[in-house]
């Protein structure tokens, strides 16, 4: 009829849009979901190749093959070992991780392929030993994703995620570490305020943690709720309606229950040295402390002759460094827009790279 005009599409695009949102920050009961087959999109993988093939397909005096060691020591459900093994062919590779359910799915999805594959059940805190029990000494490539695997965020008996209500788990290795939960009926206020603030850096951290140590709750859908009603309307304001409230608390206590970052220390103590000469580490990170990467990278090694500083030193007494960041992955490497679009859950994550220079 003459006066009533179609909406724009744009409009009703706005609509569904803020329908969706409405729906994923109901903070009520939360319907059953079923649970979706695993799938999982690695991301930055054009990255990673360009970071790790130069070292796996050239000849190396250390290694009479090839390509060398290939180490993946986050291997989730194998994205990134497929894409690496499409363009080069290395002599071996090691593939760790932690979680046995998704090593289990890499190797099904990994069986036809050619290059011998040893599977560790382990997380990469271990990588030195492991590998000395194989006999290895020195590879080519070492690969962490220290990002949540997609099977762990979907799965909502994992309690990763805040989306569907589910037991309070958050355990990478279900065998290990106590589960969030767990953490949450032990832990007092302050130390609940300073574990919010120093791995989820949350402004109203004492506020929430106060609220946490009251309710001490069990369940991904109790913990959301009491977040969302404790955050202060500035914070809820700064956040808008595209981050849920509970994000910030939910990463903090994923890094508390996993140690990631005293995992990340330990792989950046052991990583640089278990590098061939020319060898390079790759790391991904999604936390703004997986800068550690680039300080290991500037760091200078000890000298050997310990002399005091007001002797003068010729220039070749002075210590060699041993690894550099690659050119090109300073600071850290961003997914590109087009990954952005396939691909939300990349948006944070950042790609470092080290190259061990000298022996």
């Amino acid at each position: 009829m003459w006066g009533q005009r179609k909406p724009p599409r744009w409009a009703a695009r706005r609509g569904q849009i803020t329908r969706n949102l409405t729906d994923s920050l109901h903070f009520g009961t939360r319907p059953k979901v079923s649970e979706p087959a695993p799938r999982h999109e690695s991301v930055l993988t054009r990255e990673v190749c360009r970071a790790l093939t130069p070292v796996l397909g050239r000849r190396t005096t250390n290694h009479r093959g090839g390509g060398g060691t290939l180490v993946d020591a986050t291997t989730g459900l194998g994205g990134h070992v497929v894409a690496l093994l499409a363009q080069v062919q290395p002599d071996r590779v090691v593939a760790l991780d932690r979680d046995p359910e998704a090593l289990a799915i890499a190797r099904e999805r990994l069986a036809d392929q050619r290059c011998p594959i040893t599977w560790i059940d382990a997380p990469f805190s271990e990588l030195r030993a492991r590998l000395a029990e194989l006999g290895i000494t020195g590879v080519e490539a070492i690969l962490a994703d220290l990002g949540v695997s997609s099977i762990q965020l979907d799965q909502g008996r994992r309690g990763f995620s805040f989306r569907a209500s589910a037991p309070l788990d958050m355990r990478m290795d279900p065998r290990r570490s106590p589960s969030a939960a767990e953490v949450l009926a032990a832990i007092d206020e302050a130390s609940l305020t300073r574990l919010l603030r120093d791995y989820g850096e949350e402004p109203d951290a004492r506020r929430i943690a106060a609220a946490i140590c009251r309710a001490r709750p069990t369940t991904t859908g109790e913990l959301a709720d009491v977040v969302a009603t404790a955050m202060s309307a500035p914070q809820r304001r700064k956040l808008g309606t595209r981050v849920h409230p509970a994000t910030r608390t939910f990463q903090a206590l994923r890094i508390h229950v996993n140690d990631e970052l005293g995992e990340l220390d330990r792989l950046l103590h052991d990583g640089p040295e278990l590098l061939n000469v020319g060898g390079r580490m790759a790391v991904i990170s999604f936390h703004p402390r997986g800068g550690r990467v680039d300080k290991r990278g500037r760091q200078e090694p000890a000298s050997p002759l310990a002399r005091p500083p007001a002797i003068r030193r010729r220039a070749r007494e002075l210590p060699r460094p041993r690894r550099a960041i690659v050119q090109g992955f300073a600071g850290g490497v961003a997914p590109s827009d087009e990954e952005l679009d396939s691909n939300p859950r990349a948006r944070s994550a950042r790609l470092r790279v080290l190259e061990r220079i000298a022996s």
